[in-house]
């Protein structure tokens, strides 16, 4: 299962067979709450997975080894939501793509091949390191490790580029995405293996790389959003496949479209928001929220307050 590190990392452990399901539906409460985490924390670098899991530890979900299958079951629907948003989002820039590979558009195939590239480091390590990843790194205290380590590359990363602004009097200097090389490419899709740890953030990881590839930062977050079209999509479409038939025979409709309903009207605001939060603001925000948010739930695990490792 070469896509399931982003797709099955989200609630935990993996997104179980067929077989091994035996469980009762999530709530709709649960169901709506997981959808819209998991739409709002998406495309912002903040690790959609780590929040996933530290809302099921507060929903009770990870203390029943039922509920917390039914909610990894609810991780494609709900991923699913988020995905379309991008979709209606960047719709002229996936026609454009279309265009390219009808042979149309240069710079729409360029950037098509571009995000194919990028992906593919993602399969090789994900085939390679998924087994691994799910025992070893799936729990809170790998999570809260990763959203502190995170946080503090984040605030260096906005400042250093506050720093780079005000030497260039305000200019934003860097490649667009209809500039970027295949070397760009496959250097974005290397760091973005970083984020199978769960915590680090897909959306960190990718935008983060786009800007040590020497991109400038819309650039770098538009080529996150569509590579994470791409790469959560074809997790979404090979998870379907497999568990589809399950997810509808055990949670009827109203569940399933409830979190993807949420998943999306939360990735579409969640999305537009930091598209234009950053056009004035600074990556050092989220750095901030992860480093508090981090200190927080170490703080409550070590108590033995409200959550478990």
């Amino acid at each position: 299962m070469p896509f399931v590190v982003f797709c099955g990392e989200k609630t935990g452990e993996h997104v179980p067979s067929t077989e091994e399901i035996a469980v009762h539906p999530l709530s709709i409460r649960n169901a709506a709450i997981l959808g819209l985490v998991e739409g709002a924390t998406e495309y912002l670098p903040v690790s959609s997975t780590g929040h996933l899991i530290l809302t099921e530890n507060i929903l009770g979900l990870a203390d029943d080894p039922a509920a917390k299958r039914a909610a990894n079951a609810y991780a494609i629907v709900i991923q699913a939501g988020a995905i379309l948003a991008v979709l209606g989002l960047y719709r002229k820039r996936i026609r454009q793509m279309l265009l390219g590979l009808l042979g149309r558009d240069a710079a729409g195939k360029r950037l098509a091949w571009n995000l194919v590239i990028a992906f593919l480091p993602a399969v090789v390590v994900g085939l390679l390191f998924e087994h691994q990843i799910k025992a070893r790194l799936f729990g809170l205290w790998p999570v809260t490790a990763a959203w502190f380590a995170g946080g503090i590359f984040l605030v260096y990363l906005g400042r250093r580029r506050a720093q780079a602004l005000s030497r260039d009097g305000g200019s934003g200097d860097g490649l667009s995405i209809e500039n970027f090389g295949w070397r760009q490419a496959l250097g974005i899709g290397l760091i973005q293996c970083l984020a199978m740890w769960p915590g680090v953030s897909r959306s960190l990881a990718t935008i983060a790389g786009g800007l040590l590839m020497g991109a400038e930062l819309g650039a770098a977050v538009e080529f996150s959003f569509l590579l994470g079209l791409l790469t959560l999509g074809a997790a979404t479409v090979y998870e379907a496949y497999q568990n589809g038939t399950m997810i509808m025979a055990n949670f009827g409709l109203i569940g399933p479209l409830l979190g993807f309903a949420c998943a999306f009207v939360s990735a579409w605001v969640s999305i537009k928001w930091m598209v234009s939060f950053l056009q004035r603001g600074s990556l050092a925000v989220f750095g901030w929220y992860r480093i508090a948010l981090a200190l927080l739930v170490a703080t409550l695990l070590l108590s033995g307050v409200g959550l478990h490792a």
